[in-house]
């Protein structure tokens, strides 16, 4: 590779065991630098410990949160029935498992987390370019989530005490929410405070009770309904044919952007993975069945709730808060408490706490970049975001979910056909190594990045009044790809990188492995 220096044995050098999981020899730890700090380096294998319950559980949770439940009401509203809506979220949820799998591969194989493992592809330093882009939008959603959290508890606390809600105002708002926010927002930044073996605990219960919560809801209504309602009798007004496609093709892309983000940064997880069997089957097990069965879940709460209030009521907050059981109300509180902290905690604080760590090693560790993250996340005004989705939400969103479509492409190519999945470890953190390329970035990626980002989303367009853009799109000639955004991104930044860097594998890279007496 271009811009290689060599570094002394001792350094490089990295214990292979039998598994194929590697860590670093005795003595090979990186000297403290510009990019090394005890968060970014490789987790021991005596530390990497999740099992496959362990993952499983993380998606459960991470899943089973009040926009997840939206998603199948979302697709209904645009015309399908609940067969076609349920039917896009699964197929959604297959693909995005796929870049999943692939980048969350160098997790327990090499203990490293996102922001590092993009350093073999753009660079030392050329890795904050997609570990701030990925920082970004993880910090938008920790406000939107953390807003969401606090009005479902004020909502309810509104049902269990009278007045709750009619209370002096400030800045538009009842101070009673602003309360509900700032105490949902300290209890999350108290949980990730305390490392991710705490975040490994709290999921591990925090799924099954979420699951328990949203059953119970089931029951509840049904009994109320004595049946599921005509809901799940409607036909679809789109039918099966051009309409439908055409509906279908930009919803899927929606739905598999809703986890685009985790496709980055899932190495952030998988690095404490007792193996590679673990993270497979819990990814698998936990991902596109979870959020198949929740979507169905949704359905059928929400049919029931048509029967019985005569309008179907998809928020599931405020169809809670419609029973007048005080003990229901608390449970209700509880479950939603616990369910969106298990998302926020998980898909939106983990990621932007490693990303801003490696953006300065030396200042930001792990806990630092979290309240960073909690900060970032107040100051971007979440209420206002929420009041406008069309802007805010969707439009902006929509554009990072093509770029993150762009980076995912740019690792997979990288990791699995450039490098055949066999990295130095010792490089990832040293200037003038292998991965230093010219002056800490890799033009390449840059290229790739450049190129796949504009096709991905150089056709953003907007209806007349309903967003930033013009109803031609930015780019004219580029508005169909504007629908595929994450596919034509991640497409593009694969073919092209995998094509700008074969010139430079000319043979296999050497890599000092010693293998483990273990």
């Amino acid at each position: 590779m271009t811009g290689t220096a060599a570094i002394p044995p001792n350094h490089a050098a990295q214990l292979t065991h039998a598994d194929g999981r590697v860590e670093l020899a005795p003595g090979a730890r990186p000297a403290d630098g510009p990019f090394v700090n005890d968060d970014l380096l490789p987790v021991p294998i005596a530390r990497r410990r999740w099992t496959t319950y362990n993952f499983t559980a993380l998606w459960v949770g991470m899943a089973h949160n009040i926009p997840s439940w939206l998603l199948a009401s979302g697709l209904v509203a645009l015309g399908m029935d609940w067969k076609q809506a349920v039917l896009t979220i699964a197929l959604a949820n297959v693909i995005v498992l796929l870049p999943m799998l692939l980048t969350g591969h160098a997790g327990p194989k090499y203990g490293i987390p996102f922001p590092v493992l993009a350093r073999a592809s753009f660079g030392l330093r050329g890795a904050n370019l997609p570990a701030l882009i990925r920082a970004a939008v993880a910090c938008a959603w920790f406000g939107i989530q953390t807003w969401i959290g606090g009005q479902g508890i004020f909502v309810l606390l509104g049902a269990i005490f009278g007045g709750w809600a009619e209370t002096a105002e400030v800045a538009g708002q009842p101070w009673t929410l602003w309360l509900c926010f700032a105490v949902f927002w300290v209890v999350e930044l108290a949980i990730i405070y305390r490392g991710m073996e705490t975040l490994r605990r709290f999921e591990n219960w925090a799924a099954p009770f979420v699951i328990v919560g949203a059953l119970v809801l089931l029951v509840w209504i049904a009994v109320k309904a004595g049946g599921f309602g005509p809901l799940l009798d409607q036909p679809s007004r789109l039918g099966w044919g051009e309409d439908f496609w055409t509906v279908f093709f930009p919803s899927l892309m929606g739905m598999i952007a809703f986890w685009s983000t985790l496709s980055l940064n899932i190495p952030d997880f998988t690095r404490f993975g007792a193996g590679q069997r673990a993270q497979v089957w819990g990814q698998s097990l936990g991902l596109p069945t979870t959020m198949t069965l929740f979507a169905l879940l949704s359905v059928f709460v929400t049919s029931g709730s048509q029967a019985v209030y005569g309008a179907p009521i998809w928020d599931p907050v405020q169809l809670a808060a419609k029973t007048d059981n005080v003990f229901g109300l608390l449970f209700a509180l509880v479950t939603v408490l616990i369910a969106t902290i298990s998302v926020n905690i998980a898909a939106n604080v983990v990621s932007p706490a490693y990303d801003l760590a490696n953006l300065a090693p030396r200042f930001i560790n792990f806990r630092t970049g979290a309240l960073i993250t909690g900060v970032v996340g107040v100051l971007i005004m979440p209420w206002k975001l929420t009041e406008t989705p069309e802007l805010y939400i969707f439009t902006w969103l929509g554009l990072v979910g093509g770029l993150l479509g762009t980076v995912a492409g740019i690792l997979i190519a990288d990791y699995w056909i450039i490098r055949r999945t066999r990295l130095a470890l010792a490089e990832l953190y040293a200037p003038g190594a292998r991965y230093w390329y010219t002056a800490g970035w890799n033009w390449r990626a840059v290229t790739a990045f450049a190129v796949g980002g504009v096709l991905a989303i150089g056709g953003s367009h907007s209806a007349p009044g309903k967003g930033p853009f013009p109803a031609d799109g930015l780019i004219p000639f580029l508005k169909p790809l504007a629908n595929y955004g994450w596919a034509v991104g991640l497409a593009a930044s694969l073919l092209l990188y995998t094509l700008l860097m074969l010139p430079q594998r000319r043979a296999p890279e050497p890599v000092d492995d010693v293998p483990s007496a273990r």
